[in-house]
């Protein structure tokens, strides 16, 4: 095997740009700047292929005794291996599916809640996406059971590490963290947090929805009870998938109908699945573990091995533009008074993903992702589900515009962002 490429050649991200024909879309003579990937990421052709595909040739339900079912039930059963090999997991019946992450972490509330007793407590933080707050609250709520919330520290959008510590005791059953801020880009050290809650024998949830599109998973190193992440946010179809260590699986109880299989995983996958989607899940992990090839130069490395060098290279290609980024929007800061709210250029970006979330004092977050979209560069406003951290760093109700790169974006995407924020900050927003 030839030595990787330690980043994404220009040539191969224009290659990796070629394969997603949303990238091609123009309106008003001006193509589109997609930094919108937080909310869902663009989806390349092989992915669209895959899903057109079933239908085209195998579009049956599970467990039938005739030819397309079989091919159906096969197609499924590699959609579980690839999102094992996705995560770092080693057997594919650890591997859940659901409509959408949040779906299925409400569905392990409830099953992991009738374990909790009066006394008990959870904890979980200021920093995540409300799928990995709420659903926990709400079902520690019906259990009475006490929901602490680890804070942030306000100056760089970071967890405070030593808080969360302090509010694991050894009534605490679960520790509910991301694995990166949907908002502030932060990455959380997670492998160090559920080392220490495990000496409390309390579960360990990861949401690493966030995280997936910019860096590799892996469970084991991690050392987490559960991981869930969402195939739309890299690069694939609207599908909520979680890791779960097969013991855990094999005990609980779900909530789901009679007739339903009680085996793991089968049980956790309530009603009938989004088959064709399962498909486009699959192709997602393998076109990101093509990258890896593609930088090797090797297409024989096994898929896990190709997703650890395609991440290597995402990571350097992303940082070298979030680096771009935080620069210019500094220099807008010094003379627009917008705030950067997360890890800056004088931090460890390795400590972040490339997403960053600014505020400025007069225009709302609102009024600047319209004036932004207005010249084809779409951006996303608010809190994006991060409730409370916007109510931590007193936002609330405009919240942030948050910007999000992912490979698919290039330095002149950035320089264009930066030029029209620029020039838009110099007037007054609208009345």
């Amino acid at each position: 095997m030839t030595t990787p490429n330690p980043t994404l050649s220009t040539a191969l991200i224009e290659h990796c740009r070629s394969q997603f024909p949303a990238l091609a879309r123009r309106h008003d003579d001006q193509e589109a700047v997609y930094l919108d990937g937080p909310a869902g990421t663009q989806v390349p052709q092989s992915v669209i292929d895959a899903i057109s595909h079933y239908y085209s040739t195998c579009n049956a339900n599970h467990g039938g005794l005739f030819a397309t079912s079989r091919e159906s039930d096969t197609l499924v059963a590699e959609a579980h291996r690839a999102l094992a090999d996705f995560v770092g997991g080693d057997d594919p019946d650890e591997i859940i599916f659901g409509a959408n992450m949040t779906t299925i972490t409400f569905a392990f509330s409830r099953a992991l809640s009738q374990q909790w007793h009066s006394g008990d407590n959870i904890v979980v933080t200021q920093l995540d996406h409300d799928a990995n707050v709420s659903t926990w609250a709400l079902a520690a709520q019906d259990r009475g059971v006490d929901v602490r919330y680890a804070q942030i520290n306000p100056a760089d959008c970071t967890l405070d590490v030593d808080d969360l510590k302090s509010k694991i005791d050894q009534r605490t059953q679960l520790v509910a963290v991301g694995l990166a801020s949907n908002s502030s880009g932060s990455i959380n050290p997670v492998a160090e947090i559920c080392q220490y809650a495990r000496q409390y024998d309390a579960l360990s949830f990861i949401d690493a929805v966030h995280y997936a599109p910019h860096r590799l998973i892996d469970v084991q190193k991690i050392g987490c009870d559960m991981l869930a992440c969402s195939t739309y946010k890299f690069f694939g179809p609207h599908i909520g998938v979680l890791w779960g260590k097969k013991s855990l699986l094999t005990k609980l109880r779900p909530y789901k109908v009679e007739p339903a299989a009680n085996n793991t995983p089968d049980k956790w996958m309530t009603g009938t699945q989004n088959f064709a989607c399962l498909c486009g899940a699959r192709a997602a992990v393998d076109y990101i573990a093509n990258i890896g090839h593609s930088v090797a130069d090797d297409g024989s490395l096994s898929r896990r091995s190709a997703l650890q060098i395609a991440y290597k290279a995402i990571e350097d290609y992303e940082n070298t533009l979030c680096q771009r980024l935080l620069a210019g929007l500094e220099n807008i800061a010094d003379s627009n008074g917008i705030t950067i709210h997360g890890i800056s250029t004088n931090g460890d970006l390795r400590n972040r993903v490339p997403t960053v979330s600014i505020s400025h004092p007069t225009w709302t977050s609102a009024q600047l992702a319209e004036a932004l979209g207005d010249y084809e560069i779409y951006t996303w406003h608010g809190n994006y589900y991060a409730l409370q951290l916007t109510r931590a760093l007193q936002l609330e109700p405009e919240g942030m515009l948050r910007l999000g790169l992912v490979h698919y974006n290039t330095p002149q995407e950035v320089d264009r962002l930066l030029l029209t924020l620029s020039a838009i900050l110099k007037d007054d927003p609208p009345a």
